[in-house]
């Protein structure tokens, strides 16, 4: 159905009267009013630079800043001779509504291009600088709190709300406090969590020697230098023990390499000794094929090491599953 306003002529006299009644409402501060003039003559498809600035004015002093950057959003996507005016107003709302990541993204984009003009370059980076450290305080602010939340589940036990929020640490790019160490040597912590908490610090590039127990087990590590679960040696040569199963039974493959990634992650960062490689092969092609219910080899079951695999890759498939949805 077409609106009124594609059927009917803005008379000159009308149209004056419209942008100067719009203009005395923003001198006036009179904004609601000022918006509804320039409404009108927007839906009359009046849209001159005075008009759009005008009722992002507007928007922005009504506190609507959602519809201020949708519309500056839809300005900066055709890139005429006014659109680094449009870039710099919808950097200022995202400064104002503290979306500092997408400002920052946002800078960052319009300098790879390199055609800010230099009155506004400096005030762009400016933008840049003052989101970056809001971030970082925001960041440090926060996660003090979510820390606090952290331990409060370690001593209620919730194991789901440790995962949670250890995850959320990592989205914020939070920076691992001293107090956090403890938890690796916490026995009531959960192993899965353990291995959450060693690659934040990983993530973090922590350098410094932490002490982590899990099974009754405990060693020393740095965080930085250890290598990515599935980089890692044991698990490469695991793997490669049930290479052959891949063109038989591509379904039981991607079990066994689940299985193999869940045990490996609960029981990071030991490692099971490289003699063993081929028994733990054994125990979980075993494993997935009494999942598919399929035909296993008496032989192996009776093997005393194929079982104590067996056995240990069962609990840990358990361990991850209670803690992680897949």
């Amino acid at each position: 159905m077409e609106s009124k306003s594609e059927n009917v002529i803005l008379f000159p006299g009308l149209k004056k009267a419209l942008e100067e009644e719009s203009l005395k409402a923003l001198q006036e501060k009179k904004y609601e009013e000022a918006l509804k003039k320039l409404n009108q003559l927007i839906s009359y498809h009046e849209y001159t630079y005075e008009i759009i600035i005008g009722k992002l004015i507007c928007l922005m002093e009504l506190g609507r800043h959602e519809e201020a950057q949708d519309l500056c959003e839809d300005l900066i996507q055709h890139k005429d001779e006014n659109y680094y005016h449009y870039v710099h107003i919808y950097l200022t709302i995202l400064f104002q509504t503290s979306q500092y990541s997408l400002l920052m993204e946002q800078v960052e984009y319009e300098f790879e291009q390199n055609n800010v003009p230099d009155i506004l370059h400096e005030q762009f980076k400016q933008l840049h600088d003052m989101s970056e450290q809001m971030k970082l305080d925001f960041t440090i602010e926060n996660s003090s709190n979510i820390i606090d939340e952290l331990f409060a589940a370690v001593n209620q036990d919730n194991h789901v709300e440790q995962w949670n929020i250890v995850a959320q640490l990592r989205s914020m790019k939070a920076q691992p406090v001293s107090q956090v160490l403890s938890l690796l040597t916490n026995d009531y912590v959960h192993p899965v969590i353990k291995t959450a908490l060693l690659d934040w610090m990983k993530d973090n590039k922590i350098s410094d020697e932490v002490e982590i127990h899990k099974f009754s087990i405990s060693m020393s590590v740095i965080p930085s230098e250890i290598p990515d679960l599935k980089a890692n040696e044991s698990f490469k040569e695991i793997l490669k023990v049930m290479q052959d199963v891949e063109q038989n039974n591509p379904t039981l493959f991607q079990l066994l390499e689940q299985l193999l990634y869940r045990y490996i992650y609960v029981i990071y960062p030991f490692i099971p000794p490289d003699g063993d490689v081929v028994e733990i092969g054994k125990a979980i092609k075993n494993i997935g094929s009494q999942y598919l219910q399929l035909h296993t080899n008496q032989n192996e079951e009776t093997n005393t090491k194929v079982q104590h695999y067996m056995k240990e890759i069962r609990m840990c498939d358990s361990l991850y599953l209670s803690i992680i949805e897949e």
